[in-house]
């Protein structure tokens, strides 16, 4: 495995490595104003959420590693401490990236890449009318990290109010993942996609505690066949499962048939057949072909 310290590489690099190992990121487009009432809209990937209450989102504008100097973000926010955080989405991503071109203060990225003013509720920047979100935020605090260029600002902003476009709701008036069509910044000029065909679930772990990797059988927690992820479906239970007479399943029944009188065979058999089950959700079928082997 090649370590690197990071003292010893470029700012440059450091920034390549660590942008593209911290990755997907979700993606803050933030729209700022001044104090003479010029708008500024620019896309950062150092966002996300930190607190639920009071509800807080935190992105952070690094000093520009050329030149050292700030972003008009950071200015705008410096003179009117509010802004608004707009999701983006798959439609909205070749806008988004435009906007992020250096282009002199006092210019108008709503106008430059295209995109719709929507006045806010309760702060004075304007909402991306295309965006599905829209945050409302007041901006608690600018922590500074470094004077360096790279170094970056943390804007620490309150969620005041959200709003949200009923496209992208389900029929409980919940946002649907599946709808939102997200996108996320990774290293580089690359970007993911986030929809309903990327996306799987998992399920959190058990409320009275999952019996852990640690408690499988060594013939099941050694396995050459099952996977990390198996393993810890397996362990997501709250009690060892037992065998069940009453299980009946056509291909169990085949292997155990077929493979009885090579118990290593069988095994591996067994093994690749729970891995299915495992790999589409059925952890207590995939336990009952497991425990066949007691």
């Amino acid at each position: 495995m090649k370590s690197i310290d990071l003292k010893d590489i470029s700012a440059a690099e450091v920034q390549n490595y660590l942008q593209h190992a911290i990755a997907p990121r979700p993606i803050c487009f933030a729209s700022t104003i001044d104090n003479e009432g010029n708008v500024n809209l620019s896309p950062f990937s150092f966002f996300n959420l930190f607190s639920l209450n009071p509800p807080i989102v935190i992105f952070s504008p690094s000093r520009r590693g050329r030149d050292n100097t700030t972003k008009h973000t950071l200015d705008n926010i410096s003179e009117v401490p509010e802004v608004v955080v707009n999701i983006v989405t798959y439609d909205m991503v070749q806008q988004v990236s435009l906007s992020s071109s250096e282009f002199p203060k006092g210019t108008d990225e709503f106008v430059k890449a295209g995109f719709t003013k929507e006045p806010s509720s309760s702060i004075k920047p304007p909402r991306v009318k295309e965006s599905p979100i829209q945050l409302e935020c007041k901006v608690l605090e600018v922590k500074p990290l470094g004077t360096e260029g790279g170094a970056g600002n943390l804007v620490i902003a309150e969620v005041l109010l959200m709003h949200i476009n009923e496209a992208v709701l389900n029929e409980q008036g919940k946002i649907d993942q599946k709808k939102l069509d997200l996108v996320a910044r990774m290293g580089g000029n690359w970007y993911t996609r986030v929809n309903a065909s990327t996306i799987f679930e998992v399920e959190k772990p058990a409320v009275t505690l999952g019996i852990g990797v640690d408690a499988l059988p060594d013939t099941i927690r050694n396995s050459n066949i099952l996977t990390g992820n198996n393993l810890g479906r397996l362990g997501n239970v709250y009690e060892m499962p037992f065998a069940d007479p009453a299980f009946y399943d056509e291909q169990l029944k085949y292997i155990i048939h077929y493979y009885s009188i090579n118990p290593d065979e069988m095994e591996k058999e067994l093994h690749l057949y729970a891995k299915e089950l495992l790999d589409i959700g059925k952890v207590k079928e995939a336990w009952q072909v497991l425990l066949a082997l007691n």
